[in-house]
């Protein structure tokens, strides 16, 4: 442990960040590091709890957060490095996009305020980068093994970078034009700016591993081609296909899907030039953001730079609690009102309406019919039925909406088509307990396999894939 009096001696103390009014002028970062002794004053309320539910019931990759909280505190930041790095390849992406479910299982969590994890991972990376202890690790001997990877986000950078690093050969195919999937053209800028990305990917080259952009597998390569060439294939293509929202008026112009918006600020931001007649753009406009979760989140904080005139999200779902509910006791994910920081800058939040019409004048969307709904008090389990309720309609004007529902599975592209990959009965590719598809020296992982989730489970899922390729390939 730290400082074994820390959690009574010093208060949780949050980086502080640009305020709204400042910070939706552009798409940079805008929360600050906080101070190196406000820092080794954060690591010391780590307290000897006995069982760390940050490191085992909290944290997908099992961060050994006790032990580099005790490195920072004593000012062994390389050791407190070399501690992360053990478990996690890219703590500067979690570090700033995670929702740190680590935090919620943290025993101070039960009455008080939990250590600042998240950003004590985010300082010993950053550290690390800065003192130039982040170099590339070289495989001592090559196996004259090659691994495909199909996708760039972050389960397949981190399957590369372990796979690479056992001594095969590893290539990495990309469809879009620049690597990173999900953590490039998914997550807003001011929210992971992509030169922390670009960093990484330069670390990745320099250990051998090969990327081949602008390849769509399946088209531009055949199936098989890649097993003719590859002793291995690891499919990390993520859970792109996206929850449409199919009622009267669908096809209205002005409707899109959140990740199209999205990712088109990206390409701008990165300087790429957008057709004017192909640009999504908020300026001036009354949007409707429908989901309720990080993605519409980052819908919000999207539209607002944009200059929209108003920005309004809606969730089916009821507005949830501000405290735990006795059946959502710590240490799971607490189900309570959460407040992004895109919501802060400028948002009205309506919960409890089911969408039934979009409205529109020639052939453009002008709004959104919603219909009242009620949920039952919660059962034993937690689990609440929905009632619709009668004559009881809200019309919310727009001339913009984003659908943020959430991503239903992996693209069912030739590659599965082809090999016939066995999927499971929401899509996403079936795998045994070696992550194996199907089909034989065929493996998937991340988003592909169990449906949109963390950052930072696919890294999770990416490093297990990675030590099961090896062991196959072994």
């Amino acid at each position: 442990m730290a400082k074994q009096t820390g959690f009574m001696e010093y208060s949780r103390e949050n980086p502080s960040k640009l305020s709204a009014d400042e910070r939706i002028k552009n798409f940079r970062e805008f929360e600050f590091l906080l101070l190196e002794s406000k820092i080794t004053n954060q690591a010391a309320r780590c307290i000897d709890c006995g069982i760390p539910y940050c490191h085992s019931y909290g944290c997908p990759v099992n961060n050994r957060i006790p032990d580099w909280n005790d490195m920072v505190y004593k000012n062994q930041w390389k050791t407190a490095l070399e501690l992360l790095h053990s478990t996690i390849n890219f703590p500067e992406f979690t570090g700033r996009v995670c929702p740190a479910p680590c935090e919620y299982s943290c025993t101070l969590s039960i009455n008080q305020s939990p250590v600042t994890i998240k950003h004590i991972e985010l300082q010993i990376v950053e550290r690390g980068w800065k003192e130039g202890w982040i170099v590339p690790l070289l495989a001592k001997t090559k196996t004259r093994k090659n691994v495909a990877i199909i996708g760039s986000g972050p389960a397949g950078l981190t399957a590369a970078q372990q796979i690479s690093r056992e001594g095969h050969n590893v290539t990495v195919f990309e469809k879009s034009d620049k690597i990173g999937g999900l953590l490039r053209y998914g997550i807003p800028d001011f929210k992971l700016e992509k030169w922390v990305i670009d960093r990484r990917i330069a670390q990745l080259e320099a250990e051998g591993v090969i990327f081949e952009v602008g390849v769509d597998v399946g088209i531009d390569i055949s199936p098989k081609y890649l097993k003719r060439t590859y002793d291995a294939v690891v499919i990390a293509a993520g859970a792109s296909v996206p929850r449409d929202l199919k009622i009267p008026g669908r096809e209205l112009h002005g409707i899109h899907f959140a990740m199209e918006f999205l990712s088109q600020q990206n390409k701008e931001n990165a300087g790429d030039i957008i057709p004017q007649e192909k640009k999504i753009s908020a300026k001036d406009k009354n949007v409707i953001v429908v989901g309720g979760g990080d993605t519409g989140s980052d819908c919000i904080g999207t539209a607002i730079r944009q200059g929209a005139k108003k920005v309004v999200q809606v969730e089916i779902l009821p507005k949830p609690p501000s405290q735990r509910s006795t059946y959502n006791a710590w240490p799971a994910w607490p189900q309570i009102l959460f407040t992004s920081s895109s919501q802060e800058e400028g948002c009205q939040r309506y919960w409890s309406l089911d969408a039934k019409k979009f409205s529109g004048e020639n052939g453009n969307v002008t709004g959104v019919s919603f219909n009242k709904i009620q949920w039952s008090e919660a059962d034993k389990y937690g689990q609440r039925k929905l009632i619709h309720v009668q004559n009881e309609d809200v019309f919310l004007e727009a001339d913009l909406v984003l659908l943020a529902m959430g991503f239903l599975h992996v693209e069912h592209g030739n590659l599965v088509k082809d090999l016939n990959i066995a999927t499971d009965a929401k899509g996403n590719i079936l795998v045994d307990k070696n992550y194996q598809t199907s089909e034989q020296g065929f493996f998937a992982t991340g988003d592909s396999m169990t449906g949109a989730s963390l950052v930072v489970r696919a890294i999770n899922h990416g490093r297990r894939t990675a030590q099961a390729v090896n062991n196959f390939l072994k």
